[in-house]
């Protein structure tokens, strides 16, 4: 892709967002100076929370964006029936989640913010992840040996609870990673003209 002079920028120190961008083949930076406090207002539709955060991060970014650069931010939740799941707080935080998962189906949402000095585009993508069922011992292994604390619903996908316990899924495997990197291509073909 031709950036036409455009600086890119990814604001977000997720190692996951920062391999699947770079799978665009694109020159970019990593700055996470962000001022943003991840929080959202009660009344806030569920599937709309990713939105409300990835566009309150790139509003929170440290600094005014120059004329040549283009920021990219995202979040990611997963819910599972009336439960919304962000990144655990502690280990039982995390083994009750994949609890929650097993042996059922779940939404993964994961919303992308482009923002120049002039536009700002947010949109989000949906997959449905189905986990066979866990068992107590599979559930411990994982927390224990991958330490999740940083991935919504407590798993990576890419990691060995996705190889050994998902068995299906509807929707984009990069969206459930954390970056629906089709609609960040789409959006920066858009952005760059």
């Amino acid at each position: 892709m031709d950036l036409k002079g455009k600086k890119i920028i990814l604001g977000s120190n997720s190692p996951r967002r920062k391999e699947l961008l770079g799978g665009l083949d694109i020159d970019f930076q990593v700055d996470t100076g962000n001022t943003f406090e991840e929080v959202y207002a009660p009344e806030t539709p569920q599937e709309q929370i990713p939105e409300v955060l990835s566009e309150g991060k790139s509003y929170g970014f440290h600094r005014p964006l120059e004329d040549n650069e283009i920021l990219i931010t995202s979040d990611t939740l997963v819910l599972c029936g009336d439960r919304v799941m962000g990144k655990p707080s502690s280990r039982e935080d995390a083994i009750d989640m994949i609890r929650c998962l097993s042996d059922k189906n779940h939404k993964v949402i994961t919303a992308i913010t482009l923002r120049d000095k002039e536009r700002c585009k947010t949109l989000s993508d949906t997959a449905l992840v189905h986990f066979k069922a866990l068992t107590d011992n599979e559930i411990e292994y994982y927390v224990d040996t991958y330490k999740p604390f940083d991935k919504a619903g407590a798993y990576g996908i890419q990691e060995w609870i996705g190889y050994i316990g998902i068995d299906k899924i509807e929707g984009s495997y990069f969206t459930i990673m954390g970056l629906p990197v089709h609609l960040v291509y789409q959006e920066l073909v858009k952005f760059i003209g």
